[in-house]
């Protein structure tokens, strides 16, 4: 007979041979990312020489080297120092707390939601539809009711985040709470353990890949949902996604792509880091990829 252990280290060296092969190519091809890098710069100056001599419409492509200095250190036109790099890394600190905060809420009511439905079909079949009904409801038609009942500041722009990362949450772990091994969970009852002994000993710890899975997407999304709340409720403090819209409407081009920039950014790094986290916790017992 098979033993929990033995299972456990045949995943763990099935992880090992797939990862081995990656590790070397990644340092073999590391270069094709910067030459990748190095044309799409070379055609964003193309196009921005274009937009600028040709079309005399500089301000929509701007050279790249502009936007850079308008994230280090911007000047107006008579060369003296603007506010707009203050007011950048302002927003993205502000963006920051509202994302990280709809995240954590959206991380504890999706566990939880999934952890009810794991304890009977019924209860499954009479919760999931609505967590498919809070995905697919536009949250722009929600912006007028969210705005009435919770204002138009920090409050509402946490909810449409929260809204808009709670669905990987909840998908991703009711999906590994169900992976758990039929034949454990025979062995479970058969020893007579609870529903609670069940779920914590055994269904939580084979869920945790599936449960980091959905952080990690939760995690990118709860930026969107930041940029997006941020730029339906316009009150209060500004965050990134009203910078965007002040940039655009003053046509200040290398300002405009500079906040588009630290915004994507922001969102690469939220899902690296939270990626990173993944492996660190199941990644020594788990293909986590």
């Amino acid at each position: 007979m098979v033993t929990l252990q033995e299972v456990s280290e045949a995943r763990a060296t099935r992880a090992a041979a797939r990862r081995a092969p990656g590790r070397t190519g990644r340092s073999v091809t590391w270069w094709q990312p910067v030459v990748v890098f190095a044309v799409l710069v070379g055609v964003w100056y193309a196009a921005a020489a274009y937009y600028d001599h040709v079309r005399h419409l500089a301000f929509l492509v701007p050279y790249p080297h502009l936007v850079l200095k308008a994230i280090v250190w911007d000047t107006g036109m008579d060369g003296t120092p603007t506010t707009f790099d203050h007011d950048l890394w302002s927003a993205l600190g502000r963006t920051t707390v509202v994302s990280l905060a709809g995240l954590g809420i959206a991380i504890v009511i999706g566990v939880i939601w999934a952890m009810l439905m794991i304890q009977a079909k019924w209860l499954e079949n009479s919760l999931y539809p609505y967590a498919v009904v809070l995905q697919c409801v536009p949250i722009l038609a929600l912006v007028p009711l969210i705005g009435a009942l919770f204002g138009y500041e920090f409050v509402s722009r946490v909810i449409v985040t929260v809204m808009i990362a709670l669905f990987p949450m909840v998908s991703n772990t009711l999906f590994g709470l169900q992976s758990a091994d039929r034949a454990q969970r025979e062995l479970f009852q058969l020893q007579r353990a609870g529903r609670g002994a069940q779920l914590v000993k055994l269904q939580i710890p084979a869920a945790l890949p599936s449960i980091f899975v959905g952080l990690r997407t939760s995690a990118g999304l709860s930026v969107i949902g930041a940029i997006v709340g941020d730029q339906f409720f316009q009150r209060g403090n500004a965050g990134l996604g009203v910078l965007i819209q002040v940039t655009a409407s003053r046509l200040m081009g290398p300002e405009l792509y500079a906040t588009i920039l630290i915004a994507s950014l922001y969102g690469v790094a939220v899902f690296l880091v939270f990626g990173l986290i993944g492996r660190l916790a199941v990644g020594r017992w788990h293909d986590f990829g």
